[in-house]
């Protein structure tokens, strides 16, 4: 918070040393450089010489999308070319700087030294934020912090009258899902033009009556030379011309009026998502419902009086179980993506800071903390004395609980690890997003067997799954939308199949009586498949019907239901006897981690947006 208010300090000075709206002036808007896949660094580097050749250009906006996976390696590479600029430059990141980072997005802030920015130049503010999806597959989010800050940038404007220019990675529409936060913000000010990237082409859109252009990519591509877009405004228009560098051509393509739509005053309404689905169910009844100011990234879990969450602000803190009060916090030095795990009165959890952490439940006071070299992404498992967690170091350790001894460290994995482990017949079971997967002696660390999925392309690992075992078989899916079933003891497959009709990707639990594999499908549908046949067989299906869905997050089966997280914030509960929908209430629109049963008719849920709520549903 007290780097935030330093920000925040630092743009309100700029605010008031503005001066009047005057002379025209152009700027480079650059964006979807993907530094690290194919010919990013050199595209980028032809932009930057060709940039630094134009002295007309007062600054560069460069637009999300910087690197390919968000690597550190990618994002220092970046940094070292962008700073090459002899001009200002300003940057957010997009999904692919977020979604795969090793980092938890953390890298990204202290290699650019924030993740969001707003300066003023000749009268018009532009102010730029962030957008996920941040380590979760699903549509894309403006960080709930993002969003804070651009609420104070915008209340604390001297001249609400000025000009602004809004920039974020992703079209402003439900391809976002808090699209409509966002654009709520701005439209309480003069906000005349919205710039974005994400589709690599040159476009023009109009956003609930708000001028936007989608830039293009750096990228060449199939061309000979990648390219960007210089804007000048001038005379209440923003002209875009295409640059192509190295082969020197330019072309006017747009010309986009600039003018106060008084957007402040409109009695105008676009749609909004709709919550009608809880009146449908009057039985939920919400008990409680906390709002964090930051994203909730990973799942919770609770003891007999308190629940237990985390944030991306790097906290980990606990609510009062009956009335959702704040009972302590503990912070810690980066983002949090890693789901908590909780025994013997012990919270276990990573941080991106690079440290593993336990505390005590009951007072958050610090028990011991591991540190790791990169990066701890993973959720940790405890069974029995020990602590299992990956990170994004390579490592996978085992821990002990009482003291933060380090039992075992296995040091081979290929890439980072986002899940949490399976422990099955003496063996801890994980996959990572090198697309691998691994089987450890849970006893020694030593390499059980490793299975490889074959696909070249590392978006497609068995990374973020949180893997079963019944049957002495191990189940996985992946974003190859295939589904696995290993041999426990050896690694071999038993099966393994895509389904044209049955889109699987990273949802899916077991069954209380492990006779069932819950797959939650794209198409928003939920199957149970057969741990015991020999092939991948649907056993179960439920009336569930969702819309397209993307959510990573676990099934879970308590007491006969099936609890099912949306993309959407929705979450459904499912009869295990009769595939019913029982019920469902939205508490949000962002997506929703798992769901914790806490049993007496009550669940918690969570979303990326910073909601925690206790539901109430009646007696299970």
């Amino acid at each position: 918070m007290e780097k935030l208010t330093y920000r925040l300090l630092f743009v309100l000075l700029l605010l008031a040393a503005m001066p009047a709206r005057a002379q025209s002036f152009q700027f480079a808007f650059v964006t979807d450089t993907h530094v690290g896949s194919g010919t990013g660094a050199e595209d980028l580097q032809r932009t930057v010489a060709d940039i630094n050749a134009n002295d007309s250009l007062a600054f560069v906006l460069v637009t999300g999308d910087v690197t390919e996976f968000g690597s550190d390696e990618e994002l220092q590479q970046a940094k070292q070319l962008l700073g090459q600029l002899n001009k200002p430059w300003h940057i957010i990141a997009g999904n692919h700087d977020a979604n795969w980072s090793e980092s938890g997005a953390n890298t990204f802030r202290k290699v650019f030294g924030a993740e969001t920015f707003a300066f003023t130049y000749n009268g018009y503010l532009f102010a730029g934020t962030s957008s996920g999806p941040n380590m979760r597959m699903g549509p894309g989010q403006v960080p709930r912090e993002n969003l804070v800050w651009l609420d104070s940038v915008l209340t604390h404007m001297p001249d609400a009258a000025m000009p602004v220019v809004y920039v974020n990675h992703y079209p402003q529409d439900s391809s976002l899902n808090n699209w409509y936060e966002a654009l709520d913000l701005v439209k309480k000010r003069n906000v005349q033009l919205v710039l974005h990237g994400h589709g690599h082409n040159n476009r023009r859109f109009t956003y609930e009556g708000i001028p936007a252009v989608m830039g293009r990519s750096n990228l060449r591509a199939k061309d000979s030379t990648g390219g960007y877009n210089i804007v000048t405004i001038k005379d209440n228009q923003a002209t875009f011309e295409v640059r192509r560098p190295v082969v020197q051509t330019q072309q006017q393509w747009l010309a986009v009026p600039l003018e106060n739509h008084h957007f402040d005053q409109e009695t105008r309404r676009y749609p909004r998502p709709s919550y009608a689905v809880n009146k449908v169910y009057p039985q939920v009844k919400v008990v409680w419902q906390y709002q964090d100011n930051s994203d909730v990234g990973a799942g919770t879990v609770a003891n007999k009086k308190l629940v237990i969450a985390t944030n991306t602000q790097g906290q980990v803190y606990a609510l009062n179980q009956e009335t959702g009060k704040p009972a302590w916090t503990y912070q810690t030095g980066g983002k949090i993506y890693s789901t908590p795990a909780l025994a013997n009165g012990y919270v276990v959890v990573g941080s991106s800071d690079h440290n593993i952490y336990c505390l005590k439940a009951a007072s958050g006071k610090l028990v011991w903390k591991v540190p790791t070299a990169k990066a701890v992404l993973g959720a940790p498992l405890i069974q029995g004395k020990q602590v299992y967690i990956g990170g994004s170091d390579g490592h996978f350790r085992a821990i002990s609980l009482k003291t933060g001894k380090v039992v075992w460290d296995f040091d081979q994995v290929q890439n980072f690890v986002v899940t949490r482990p399976l422990l099955y017949q003496g063996k801890v079971y994980f996959g990572s997003w090198g697309n691998d997967f691994y089987a450890l002696d849970a006893a020694t660390g030593k390499l059980a067997w490793k299975w490889n999925n074959g696909a070249t392309n590392r978006m497609f690992s068995p990374a973020a799954c949180y893997p079963v075992a019944a049957n002495g078989r191990i189940f996985l899916v992946a974003p190859d939308r295939y589904m696995t079933a290993l041999d426990a003891t050896t690694g071999k497959e038993v099966w393994r199949r895509q389904m044209k009709d049955v889109r699987v990707r990273e949802s899916m639990g077991l069954s209380a009586d492990k006779a069932l594999v819950y797959v939650k499908t794209m198409d928003g549908q939920l199957y149970g498949v057969s741990t015991a046949a020999d092939s991948m067989q649907l056993a179960w299906q439920s009336d569930l019907q969702l819309p397209y869905e993307l959510a990573p997050s676990a099934l879970v089966e308590s007491k006969g239901v099936v609890y099912v997280p949306s993309h959407s914030g929705l979450a459904s509960a499912v009869s295990r006897k009769t595939g019913k929908v029982l019920w469902q209430h939205k508490v949000s629109n962002s997506l929703m981690n798992p769901v914790l049963p806490l049993g007496k008719g009550r669940v918690v849920v969570s979303t990326m947006d910073g909601k925690i709520a206790c539901l109430e549903f009646g007696a299970e």
